[in-house]
């Protein structure tokens, strides 16, 4: 069974949490919101949204084989927050060193880039943190709004959420089943 764990703090944006789980569910790939707060499952977005997650890090098994991608959404708080957190971080290490799925959208990820994951790998993020992104390592990418490379993916921002769950989609099954809930949801691939 394909399994995801996308990852919230407080601070992350909304849209870029919740179209992907949105987009997975609906493909009928298991996908678990995990709040990186040990003693709460709720958050509070970076719009004031509140989201109660599934279950939070604390309670939650990174073995391996429980997962086979870790999602980080961006908002420049989150991505603090997600930075901060060190089960995450060597949860992040651990699953790229197997080769499983990694994937960060907007600040997010330069998470990835300041763990060295993205040394010379095709990426892009919102523009605020190309030059981030580069001075870490990143071949980046300013012409595309979401990029597969290797196990990675990364994507801009929150008008790009729905791009960035579709290539999760496409890197956890296919191509065509993509161009399938692309259609189904009304949106140009």
């Amino acid at each position: 069974m394909t399994k995801v764990a996308i990852f919230i703090a407080d601070g992350t944006e909304e849209t870029e949490a919740i179209t992907p789980l949105d987009i997975l569910r609906r493909a009928g790939i298991e996908a678990d919101l995990v709040s990186v707060k040990e003693s709460s499952n709720t958050i509070t977005a970076s719009r004031g949204v509140v989201i109660t997650s599934d279950r939070n890090i604390a309670d939650t098994d990174f073995d391996i084989d429980s997962y086979n991608m870790l999602v980080l959404p961006g908002g420049i708080q989150g991505t603090n927050n997600l930075k901060a957190t060190k089960s995450l971080t060597d949860a992040l290490l651990r699953f790229d060193k197997e080769g499983k799925g990694l994937a960060a959208i907007c600040a997010a990820p330069t998470i990835l880039s300041s763990l060295g994951l993205l040394n010379g790998v095709r990426a892009t993020c919102n523009p605020g943190f190309w030059d981030t992104l580069k001075a870490e390592g990143a071949d980046l990418v300013k012409e595309e709004i979401t990029v597969i490379s290797g196990n990675k993916i990364t994507s801009q921002a929150m008008g790009t959420s729905v791009s960035f769950g579709l290539a999760m989609l496409e890197y956890l099954t296919d191509r065509d089943q993509a161009l399938d809930m692309a259609s189904k949801i009304c949106y140009k691939l």
